[in-house]
């Protein structure tokens, strides 16, 4: 009996992303036997380069075949393996895996590179008795691991030089501010040249390293989160802590956690206990320093729930990565007006009416340095944390309590350790401030896992998923 036996083409064209333009876009073909998978691993099929698109996970997607029908013809799912961002298809959000149709468009992460799936019938004549039963595929899982990679068809000229190549500052567009840390480069620049310009200004010039050292660290916590958050919103809290301690609120603190409570703290001439000397950390500095670090954030959700959107989202607290972006930005304006404010003017001073002006301000600046590196396991730290426990309520309103005590006496507990130990062993100190690394960097982890809007967040090279 002769009939026709239809042969599927199909293909994967890159539509999106660096590199495509019309014309030259890259294509990947498919084969009926063999799972293709797309991700930044070397091992995948379609590797994606891992600087350029940092939103796609190392095994982000596959594009699975199906059995072929009795008359000849292959199908293809496309599957999601887990990815941190996602796989859309057609716009939407792909769940495990579903068919694919000819014209399918696959983005692989809400704003990541787009591929289109295309496919077309060759009929050819055959002869045949009777159309044999398709032979059922292994299961995905059990696909050899190809050793090749596909590229990119027709491959250009190995010494092809273009206009771009020549000035690469011409075709890179957005991605030089959003991907080479162009705006951190030019901070950096601009500092420089002000340190230069406040030389024999000592106060200036320690204003200045302190604002440089903060706002790297900051820079690095905002990173880890991979939320964009306004930097206006996280000045403004950073601002609003360091307002709050030059106000009768700072008085109104130290009378309630200090007078009426337990937490007065020692004199250079008391005798004290280590047990004791925790008990007042914990009352006259853990409680009292992370409620008041902690008014921004939840001035921030009071005034977000009184505007209409987008303005809600952009100032308010919706989950825990907004509580610990706004929580480390109040600890930010802590830091710089009690080092500044407080420690460094105190030191300079009294090594100065010792040894004179110049040692007392190299000792003040010696001083400033690690007390504001020292942050992002100090008091970036604990209200980080705190931060995460008020995000955590927001999003978990049922259990906002018992959520915010927990954090609440965390985090100073964490910092009375730490005011603890700094006074009576330097190794404990170091464990302390390990500890509360840690502590941020897991509720960073596990606030990134609860985000809502965890496709949307920009990846980091710290927490890019496998």
């Amino acid at each position: 009996m002769t009939g026709k036996n239809a042969r599927q083409n199909a293909i994967l064209r890159q539509v999106s992303g660096i590199g495509t333009s019309f014309g030259s876009e890259p294509r990947y073909s498919l084969l009926p036997r063999q799972e293709v998978v797309i991700g930044r691993d070397p091992s995948c099929q379609v590797v994606l380069d891992a600087m350029l698109y940092r939103m796609v996970s190392r095994r982000h997607a596959a594009v699975r075949p199906l059995a072929s029908s009795p008359d000849g013809e292959s199908s293809w799912l496309i599957c999601d393996l887990a990815s941190a961002n996602g796989t859309y298809l057609n716009g939407q959000r792909l769940q495990g895996c579903q068919q694919l149709m000819n014209g399918d468009s696959i983005t692989l992460g809400h704003d990541g590179p787009e591929f289109v799936f295309e496919c077309e019938h060759n009929h050819q004549q055959a002869t045949a008795v009777a159309p044999p039963a398709a032979t059922p595929l292994p299961p995905a899982n059990s696909y050899p691991t190809p050793t090749s990679t596909y590229y990119q068809s027709p491959p250009k000229p190995p010494d092809a030089l273009s206009f771009t190549q020549l000035f690469p500052i011409i075709s890179t567009g957005k991605d030089l501010t959003r991907k080479a840390y162009l705006i951190p480069g030019v901070l950096t620049v601009v500092f420089v040249v002000l340190m230069f310009a406040t030389v024999g200004q000592p106060q200036a010039n320690q204003l200045i390293v302190a604002i440089y050292i903060a706002s790297a660290a900051y820079y690095f916590i905002y990173q880890l989160c991979g939320k964009p958050k306004p930097w206006w919103v996280l000045c403004a809290s950073a601002l609003t802590t360091a307002v709050i301690l030059r106000t009768p609120v700072l008085d109104l603190f130290i009378f309630v956690f200090r007078g009426l409570l337990p937490g007065s703290l020692p004199s250079e001439q008391e005798s004290i206990t280590l047990t004791e000397l925790l008990v007042r950390m914990f009352f006259g500095a853990g409680l009292m320093e992370e409620l008041l670090k902690a008014i921004p954030i939840l001035l921030a959700f009071l005034i977000a729930r009184a505007v209409p959107s987008p303005w809600r989202e952009r100032i308010g607290i919706a989950e825990p990565l907004d509580g610990i972006l706004l929580g480390t930005a109040s600890a930010v304006g802590f830091t710089l007006l009690e080092t500044l404010g407080q420690y460094v003017p105190t030191i300079t001073q009294n090594i100065s009416a010792q040894s004179g002006l110049e040692s007392g301000q190299l000792v003040g600046l010696q001083l400033l340095i690690p007390r504001i590196l020292g942050s992002v396991a100090g008091h970036m730290a604990y209200s980080g944390y705190f931060g995460y426990f008020i995000g955590l309520a927001v999003l978990k309103p049922s259990k906002s309590w018992q959520i915010l005590l927990v954090g609440y006496l965390t985090a100073a507990g964490l910092h009375a350790l730490w005011n603890t130990t700094g006074v009576f062993n330097g190794l404990l100190l170091v464990i302390v401030g390990v500890l509360s690394y840690a502590f941020l960097m897991a509720a960073i982890l596990k606030a990134r896992v609860l985000s809502p809007t965890r496709s949307q967040n920009f990846a980091t090279r710290f927490l890019e998923p496998k």
